[in-house]
């Protein structure tokens, strides 16, 4: 079986959890109460940072120049969306990103994170890369479902055709064809690792949506 095929069974029925969790459909029925948005673009902001240091560590274990390539390029385009998308949506509610930045790490996103930064720092290549793999993949699954439907709240509608845009899906299928091709070459027990990983991360991305909507803050 090819690993992402093994990886993608691992996490149905946390994906189809995701697709069907009030703040995804609130998205597509314009819905979604624009504070439980602007906690998620604040999040993903601090988010962003981290995981663009995440893919500069899969970039420095990389083994070949392409891959160190192709993840520094990830890297730098991370920075770019938190920089420029988030900005713009930052805009819509009066806001500058400086406020965001000043504005806590909450629960969800410093424990995702912290376990994605611990697994690319002290797993392999491969383990790093399925570490940092649900962020493209599921992010890539959700534009694609969504795009057809939009959003008739103009605001949801950008960050919809966003994720469904060809650019982005095109850089998804490079690095699923990389994980194929590490899935041939690991041992069965890193491949363990590597799902186990996926999985983790995955359920993390569920979370974050489930963080926004909730309006998660810290207890204490």
């Amino acid at each position: 079986m090819a690993l992402t095929d093994e990886l993608w069974a691992a996490i149905e029925p946390i994906y189809a959890e995701i697709l069907d969790h009030p703040f995804i459909n609130g998205l597509t029925d314009g819905t979604l109460p624009r504070e439980a948005f602007r906690h998620f673009v604040v999040q993903d902001s601090h988010y962003l940072r981290d995981y663009a240091r995440a893919l500069a560590v899969c970039a420095a274990k990389a083994p070949s120049e392409e891959d160190v390539q192709a993840f520094a390029d990830d890297a730098v385009g991370a920075i770019a969306a938190e920089q420029g998308m988030h900005a713009e949506f930052l805009t819509a509610f009066g806001e500058s990103a400086e406020q965001a930045a000043g504005e806590p790490v909450l629960p969800t996103t410093r424990a995702y994170t912290s376990y994605l930064l611990a697994t690319v720092y002290g797993g392999s290549f491969a383990e790093a890369v399925a570490a940092v793999l649900p962020c493209y993949w599921i992010y890539a699954r959700v534009g694609e479902q969504l795009l057809a439907r939009s959003s008739p709240e103009p605001l949801y509608a950008k960050w919809i055709a966003t994720y469904g845009d060809e650019a982005f899906q095109t850089v998804v299928r490079r690095v699923l064809a990389l994980t194929d091709r590490l899935g041939e070459e690991i041992s069965p027990a890193e491949r363990r690792r590597a799902v186990e990983h996926f999985t983790t991360t995955s359920r993390y991305e569920w979370m974050f949506w489930d963080a926004a909507w909730r309006g998660e803050t810290w207890p204490v």
